[in-house]
């Protein structure tokens, strides 16, 4: 399941609070704040999903993300990978080097972590 653009900001601010009760997401918004209706129907719609989850604490629930940040993240990896190149790494990985505008430094560090991770295999 994905995030809407909204939820994903929402969840942005989650994985950096780490746990969160509705004000302090409030507040962590830049101005023009949403609504708390609002933020109240993302956090209903993200618990649907089973990307959040809230343990309650008197009468305020504390939030805190069900999904790593780097498990979403590679998810979407791989459905943007699969999407648009065909589910081709080497593909993805071409189209990265030749349009990102890489330096040749950076092109060196990323054959090292290639082949440290091909080390590793």
């Amino acid at each position: 399941m994905e995030l809407s653009n909204s939820e994903e900001q929402l969840m942005q601010i989650l994985w950096r609070k780490e746990k969160a009760i509705m004000k302090d997401l409030l507040e962590a918004y830049p101005e023009p704040r949403p609504a708390l209706t609002t933020i109240a129907t993302l956090l209903k719609r993200m618990q649907d999903k089973n990307f959040v989850g809230y343990t309650q604490i008197g009468r305020s629930r504390e939030y805190f993300p069900k999904v790593s940040k780097k498990s979403y993240f590679s998810r979407q990896m791989n459905g943007f990978i699969k999407n648009f190149f065909n589910d081709s790494t080497s593909q993805f990985a071409s189209f990265f080097t030749k349009e990102t505008d890489l330096s040749e430094k950076e092109l060196i560090e990323l054959r090292k972590l290639i082949d440290e991770r091909i080390k590793n295999k």
